[in-house]
């Protein structure tokens, strides 16, 4: 039998993605397409909406009370309150793709995982992911280097994206300072700021276009540079993680779970 999932925040870029994505897989039924009361494209179906046949499911601001799918929820910071308001009372299976949470609902997400599985990530991406256990590997290998290190973490993103920096810049940033030991997180400079402080990290955001996003990850030496980039090509990449994020999900525990879980890949 399909999973069934539910995409909250369907009528947005990602959620158009994950319905048409969510659509063409053989393992996957999309049972719900949920968006905020008075949203303009309420009552359309969702298929047309996003670019595919029509798949006989409607834009709806709530979901039927039989339904019990896996929610995908990949909104806005301010649309995530209700995917996690839905799947606490009515013990469904959460995937929270959306960045930028606020800590009060970072906070409600974290008890919620106490009696419904969640999987919460700052990126769906594979080679996200990958990218950030090779700069943990990185960050141990250059914490005694005799120079010193300066780290850098620049991040690129479409200009509509709401959060600055990014929630998977920052996500870098603890992972690198957990490894290092920074105690100091710069967001831009400007003017007579003096030199470097050696126990920083800088972040710097980008908003531009239609860039789906890419983050680099500069460990700047004396006399030697280490980058690593991870760069989309289009926003497929992470609609295709939060998808395999709800077949991870679907049968688990109540519990708070990562990427690190749906993809098999080993904590650092």
């Amino acid at each position: 039998m399909p999973i069934e999932v539910a995409i909250h925040g369907a009528a947005g870029r990602m959620g158009k993605r994950l319905v048409a994505l969510a659509s063409a897989a053989d393992d996957l039924r999309v049972v719900a397409a949920l968006e905020s009361a008075g949203h303009p494209a309420l009552g359309r179906d969702a298929g047309r909406e996003a670019g595919i046949d029509e798949i006989g499911v409607l834009l709806a601001d709530r979901l039927d009370a039989d339904r019990k799918p896996v929610v995908i929820d990949f909104s806005s910071p301010r649309g995530a309150q209700g995917a996690v308001d839905l799947c606490r009372d009515r013990k469904l299976p959460l995937v929270m793709a959306t960045t930028g949470l606020a800590e009060p609902l970072q906070a409600e997400l974290r008890a919620a995982a106490q009696s419904i599985p969640v999987v919460w990530a700052p990126n769906m991406s594979l080679a996200v992911n990958l990218t950030m256990r090779l700069a943990e590997q990185a960050a141990r290998a250059l914490r005694a280097a005799a120079s010193g290190v300066d780290v850098e973490i620049l991040e690129r993103h479409h200009r509509f994206k709401e959060d600055a920096p990014s929630g998977t810049a920052l996500r870098f940033g603890e992972l690198i300072a957990a490894a290092m030991g920074q105690d100091r997180h710069t967001h831009g400079r400007h003017g007579l700021v003096g030199a470097r402080s050696r126990n920083e990290i800088g972040y710097h955001a980008i908003r531009v276009g239609d860039n789906p996003g890419e983050h680099t990850i500069v460990f700047g030496m004396l006399g030697e540079t280490i980058e690593l980039t991870v760069r989309a090509s289009s926003r497929d990449g992470y609609a295709a993680g939060a998808l395999q994020a709800a077949r991870f999900i679907a049968d688990r525990p109540a519990g708070l779970y990562g990427m690190v879980d749906v993809l098999g890949l080993e904590a650092s």
